[in-house]
């Protein structure tokens, strides 16, 4: 009888440390390290709703010159005027999304999938972390109070 107990605590024992090692081997939970940015200068306006960009994707992907200096993207959410002529002109968006290298302008759900009314920012960033949520992506940490 001491046996069958000592090999079920045995067993108990291997279990759990099997366990132990699955939870340790398992991949952490993904973050992005680069935001997605919401770009509403135009949408509401429009009647469709945001474009949610995911930076990360395009980041993993590419090096910052390929959209930040060969493309012209500013460095700030929403600092570009895009709007969907010039995507179907080439610039922007529309130099890889053109049916060619990436989908086209024709599966606008693809890319105009924000909630309505959202504003224009990074989601998720840093800086949003340190001021709020509420505050707008651009925004500087307010400095502070003097004593």
């Amino acid at each position: 009888m001491e046996t069958n107990l000592s090999n079920r605590v045995r067993a108990a024992l291997v279990a759990l440390a099997g366990l132990a090692l699955a939870l340790a081997l398992a991949p952490a939970p993904a973050h992005a390290e680069y935001g997605d940015v919401v770009i509403n200068n135009h949408s509401d306006a429009a009647g469709v709703r945001p474009v949610v960009f995911p930076h990360w994707f395009h980041r993993v992907r590419f090096r910052c010159k390929v959209c930040h200096s060969d493309l012209g993207f500013k460095f700030q959410a929403g600092g570009n005027d895009i709007n969907m002529v010039k995507i179907i002109d080439g610039q922007f968006c529309g130099a890889c999304h053109n049916g060619n290298v990436a989908w086209s302008v024709e599966n606008c759900d693809l890319c105009h999938s924000g909630k309505p009314g959202t504003p224009t920012q990074v989601h998720e960033s840093t800086i949003q972390k340190l001021v709020g949520t509420n505050a707008p992506a651009a925004a500087a940490p307010a400095p502070a109070a003097k004593r």
